[in-house]
């Protein structure tokens, strides 16, 4: 224990000397002080068993096994850096070794952890996992939906608080009015304080707690009082607290404290002092290795961003006399393939469960598959933390938020963790998940339940958002999706699980990031995704009538966009017009119009045209919001005015 506390206090000291040598560079958040939290925690685990850290990680991957050198070149942002130069101090992870993540986010790792730990039980192989967070994460939302969650669902993880009682520059007693005892009861669950300066005492209470979840023990909260040496950050001023309040605090040095342990048990002073020259060259040597490496290439730039997709062909339309079956019997159905082939593959989120989903989508489904299809409470960011957690752990996670409005409750865990975490672990992380989402204008749900926010997540590198249009391709597009080696976020449009189609074989199969021309015509092409396809495909029936051939264009994946499928028809046509039920301004059709400029068509034979909703909140009012919602209508009387151009 001791050898492995003056690895940490080592490796901080000249993390410090080297970043004020701008040897390192970005942001620096030293553990100095609270050496014996990490590595006590970490004395009962194994290698299958997890953490999840915070942005003041060092301590807690040094305690779970992570090598200093690999570290050290992470630090000072060099390709052979645990997660090759792409996360920096911040954000070393390596699953391999049960690290998922020391995170930039505040409480971030909270959520994930139970994902973690959901994965551990669904595999009942006695695995646990310990998620370190500070006394200043408690005020986030993230932590109280995580504990709530892992105590609903009896989870094998302890929630670790490191108390070192300032909250970046605020102390305590500014930040908080319940204490960790009163919230661990609020939730539920087990609670144990400790010296979190003792190591002996941090490693015995975790010994104890962890043997009782292997056991089949929930949650549990652990307080770990501390002290951290340097301030929130490396430059930190510290005017919020006084040179001697920190002098005093050093006086509770948790190696000064562990020595003392090991005198009492007759360990001699040279071999404890052989152990502080033993970690003295560990670390320098580190530092030698680390500074003679190459940073990464900078024609690497797109490594890591997404893991590579399986490559499969376009499958056969269905059969001519194929049973006709509706967009909502699809999501079931390809729920229930996945399922069945695959013991990876869970369902989880609000009501999907014993309730079959708001819209009976996945009706059956809990009691075809128990335990795999797994009702939440009403937390959007533990259902989505969850899923990158389990996906981290080697689950393929399905996880649904209600409305896509919902989304904004989450972003977080969509646009800083599911949608990075490949990049900046290196590729050490995989994120095969998939969201489940739904929108739709039209039925007067108003503005917070009708909004299509596809620009809004594409712009998100990392993300794969699908948006299907017809009952065969959500049944492709869905089960490609939970096959995928990425996150994806599967919006579907509720105005159409009632669209009937025919059905496909069972082993249909849509590839992700291809769009399908699903009318041909030589005069304009018409591109655009979801319920507008339909739309689109009436209006072009009319402009038929009238002489004028509309080729239209389904997206069907939003990002990665299908570039060549549109430009191909561009080029026949040389006129574009792009519908989408999401409002105009800063939309994908302005993309589109974008793509089409850069890739040299100046001289269209009509200007770039969109059909959308106005930049206006969906209106509540049937008259308001038929007059804000595209139709096929509005479409039709666009093509008509850029053929006569």
């Amino acid at each position: 224990m001791y050898r492995r506390m003056c690895r940490i206090r080592r490796f901080e000291e000249r993390a410090a000397e080297l970043y004020k040598a701008t040897e390192i560079p970005g942001f620096l958040h030293l553990s100095i002080g609270q050496e014996a939290c990490a590595v006590g925690a970490c004395w009962p685990l194994g290698e299958r068993d997890g953490i999840t850290s915070t942005h003041r990680g060092h301590g807690h991957v040094l305690a779970k096994g992570l090598d200093t050198a690999s570290m050290m070149a992470e630090l000072m942002g060099k390709e052979a850096g645990t997660c090759h130069g792409r996360g920096g101090s911040m954000h070393i992870a390596d699953p391999g070794q049960g690290i998922y993540g020391a995170n930039g986010i505040v409480g971030a790792g909270l959520p994930i952890a139970a994902g973690v730990a959901t994965a551990a039980k669904l595999r009942a192989a006695g695995d646990v996992v310990v998620a370190f967070f500070g006394d200043g994460a408690v005020a986030q939302g993230m932590f109280h939906e995580a504990v709530n969650l892992a105590a609903v669902w009896d989870l094998p993880v302890v929630f670790l608080c490191e108390n070192n009682h300032y909250s970046e520059f605020s102390p305590e007693a500014d930040q908080h009015r319940a204490s960790m005892s009163a919230r661990a009861a609020g939730y539920g669950i087990g609670y144990a304080h400790v010296d979190g300066n003792d190591v002996l005492a941090v490693a015995g209470v975790m010994t104890d707690v962890v043997e009782g979840l292997r056991a089949g023990g929930g949650p549990v909260l652990v307080e770990a009082e501390t002290y951290r040496w340097h301030g929130h950050y490396e430059g930190d001023p510290e005017r919020y607290r006084s040179a001697e309040e920190v002098t005093a605090a050093k006086g509770r040095d948790p190696l000064v404290i562990a020595r003392r342990h090991l005198t009492a048990v007759g360990v001699e002073e040279d071999r404890i002092s052989a152990v502080d020259e033993e970690m003295e060259k560990e670390i320098e040597a580190a530092v030698e290795w680390a500074r003679g490496l190459p940073e990464p290439d900078p024609a690497d730039l797109y490594d890591f961003v997404s893991a590579p997709r399986p490559v499969f062909a376009e499958p056969a339309p269905p059969a001519a006399d194929a049973e006709i079956f509706r967009t909502m019997d699809a999501v079931r159905l390809a729920l229930q393939h996945e399922l069945s082939d695959d013991p990876d593959v869970f369902v989880a989120g609000i009501d999907v469960g014993a309730g079959g989903n708001v819209f009976g989508l996945t009706r059956g489904l809990a009691d075809e598959f128990p335990g795999r299809v797994r009702d939440t409470p009403i937390s959007e960011s533990a259902i989505v933390g969850s899923a990158v957690g389990a996906a981290m752990a080697g689950m393929k996670p399905v996880v649904e938020v209600m409305y896509m409005d919902f989304i904004g409750v989450c972003l977080d865990m969509l646009l800083n963790q599911a949608a990075k975490l490949r990049f900046m672990t290196g590729g050490r992380a995989t994120l095969p998940l998939v969201v489940r989402t739904q929108f739709g204008a039209g039925r007067s749900s108003g503005s917070q339940h009708s909004q299509s926010l596809e620009a809004l997540l594409a712009h998100i590198p990392g993300l794969t958002v699908v948006m299907p249009s017809n009952p065969a391709d959500t049944y492709g597009l869905l089960r490609a999706a939970i096959q995928d080696p990425n996150p994806v976020v599967f919006v579907e449009n509720r105005l159409q699980y009632g669209l009937k189609g025919p059905r496909p074989a069972a082993d249909h199969l849509v590839p992700l990031g291809k769009a399908k021309v699903v009318r041909e015509g030589d005069d304009i092409t018409l591109v655009t995704w979801s319920r507008m396809v339909q739309e689109g495909l009436a209006a072009a029936d009319v402009l038929a009538g009238e002489g004028i051939g509309v080729e239209v264009v389904d997206l069907r994946t939003i990002s990665p966009l299908d570039r060549e499928t549109v430009l191909a028809s561009l080029a026949k046509t040389n006129r574009l017009v792009v519908a989408h039920e999401a409002v105009r301004d800063f939309g994908v059709g302005a993309e589109l119009a974008a793509l089409a400029v850069d890739e040299g068509f100046w001289h269209l034979d009509a200007p770039v045209t969109r059909v959308a909703a106005p930049p206006v909140p969906a209106p509540y009012a049937p008259s308001l919001e038929q007059a804000w919602l595209p139709s096929r209508d509005t479409i039709a009387d666009t093509l008509r005015r850029i053929a006569a151009v």
